[in-house]
């Protein structure tokens, strides 16, 4: 492991651990969060296009529809 690793820390829970310290395990674990929170950022982002696409098909669809008179 590189000097750098060694002399990192991660606060999990409000504590300091030096990452060196962690077993393999919680390392792993590490890694699957944050592969989860990146995965969470893209779709957040596909989300948006999306949505603007959506959007973008709505206002095409009323400007295709009928003028209707208000019927009162």
């Amino acid at each position: 492991m590189s000097e750098e690793n060694s002399q990192q820390k991660v606060i999990i829970n409000d504590i300091e651990y030096n990452f060196s310290e962690l077993s393999e395990n919680a390392k792993a674990q590490m890694k699957g969060i944050q592969a989860a929170e990146i995965e969470l950022k893209r779709l957040d982002v596909r989300k948006a296009l999306i949505e603007t696409a959506r959007n973008a098909y709505a206002g095409a669809l009323k400007n295709d529809l009928p003028e209707r008179e208000d019927e009162s």
